[in-house]
């Protein structure tokens, strides 16, 4: 399997070298949308053309323990206002209709400074545009964003704005652009997450926290011109996976070097990166970083069979081994004790 990343839009390329013509075979997944919402599913329209005008209306109208899954379509448009999926709203499954994730937004712009009617502040967590508990969440082909504009707010503390914070066990997301700038995706500790054909965007620790996420074809965008570090795990100890980045594509503006694959909030954190394609971005000789007091040696820390022109290897770049890489699949990330496979 030799492969790159197109110029023009950032899909993967693959070429295959044909031994016999009877030992490939290839499946094709649909990521754009449609604009017929699913037979069954609960419609949400801005304009009243649905059952509901918010999210939040048809996520509190959806039944309760679902052991089946519940699907909320959302009709073109921006929709302004926080929304939560709590722990009893189980198998949810918001869908963006229309030709791509840009055609459906949802967006806030709180930030862990943004004084509350109450006075006080918002914090990290409550910062969140999406807070999702309910377990088998799923989102497709829609975007969550923060849009809390930090250069109108330079002198304003608590600049963390979360887009979406996710503590679903069992989620998928699939064609989804998550946006922000200072923590854009917060991974909950009891979230065991599979991101797959999505774009996230941020400046500093943008994806961040103490769970389970399998990055699987997707694009990871540090959009600061000065660059930053896109991690930021806490993995607990008693935990063998956190974050996994798996054929990624990682982009910027930024200038080379300026970026980090990430730094432990936590000292026993864990991130591979493996199979991915780096950009000039990322940081050659010193790629990891510290924060506060932990040590990024002392995380778990790991790349392999990366290219681009950030990838490398030096005594700066801990590599897994190839006997060890059979572990580290996003199939072994997600299985937990319940053998879940979204992967195939």
């Amino acid at each position: 399997d030799v492969w790159e990343w197109s110029t023009a839009d950032g899909g993967r390329i693959s070429q295959y070298t044909d031994t016999d013509g009877t030992n490939q075979q290839w499946m094709m997944h649909k990521i754009g949308g449609s604009t017929t919402p699913p037979a069954g599913s609960m419609v949400v329209a801005a304009d009243g053309s649905g059952q509901h005008t918010t999210v939040q209306a048809a996520i509190n109208a959806a039944p309760a323990n679902s052991a089946s899954t519940i699907t909320i379509a959302i009709k073109p448009g921006t929709y302004r206002g926080v929304f939560s999926v709590p722990s009893n709203k189980t198998n949810l499954h918001l869908q963006g209709l229309g030709a791509g994730p840009s055609n459906v937004v949802l967006v806030e712009n709180h930030s862990a400074g943004t004084l509350k009617p109450d006075g006080t502040t918002y914090g990290t967590n409550g910062s969140a545009t999406a807070t999702v508990s309910g377990r088998g969440f799923q989102a497709t082909n829609l975007t969550v964003s923060n849009d809390f504009d930090e250069a109108a707010h330079a002198n304003q503390a608590g600049h963390q704005a979360v887009a979406l914070y996710l503590n679903s066990d069992r989620s998928i997301l699939t064609n989804v652009r998550l946006l922000g700038d200072q923590d854009t995706f917060l991974v909950g500790a009891t979230a065991r997450s599979y991101v797959r054909n999505s774009y996230i965007e941020g400046t500093v620790d943008f994806i961040f926290g103490d769970g389970i996420a399998v990055m699987h074809s997707s694009q990871i965008h540090e959009k600061r011109s000065t660059g930053g570090p896109v991690t930021a795990a806490r993995t607990p100890a008693t935990r063998a996976y956190g974050f996994l980045f798996y054929r990624c594509n990682l982009t910027s503006s930024a200038a080379a070097n300026s970026s980090s694959l990430g730094r432990p909030w936590g000292p026993d954190a864990q991130v591979l990166y493996r199979e991915s394609t780096l950009g000039a971005h990322i940081n050659t000789a010193q790629p990891w970083t510290n924060m506060s007091s932990n040590v990024w040696q002392n995380a778990r820390f790991r790349e392999y069979r990366n290219n681009g022109a950030g990838a490398g290897t030096n005594s700066n770049r801990p590599q897994l081994s190839d006997a060890d890489a059979p572990n580290y699949t996003p199939q072994r990330y997600l299985a937990g004790s319940d053998g879940w496979n979204p992967v195939g």
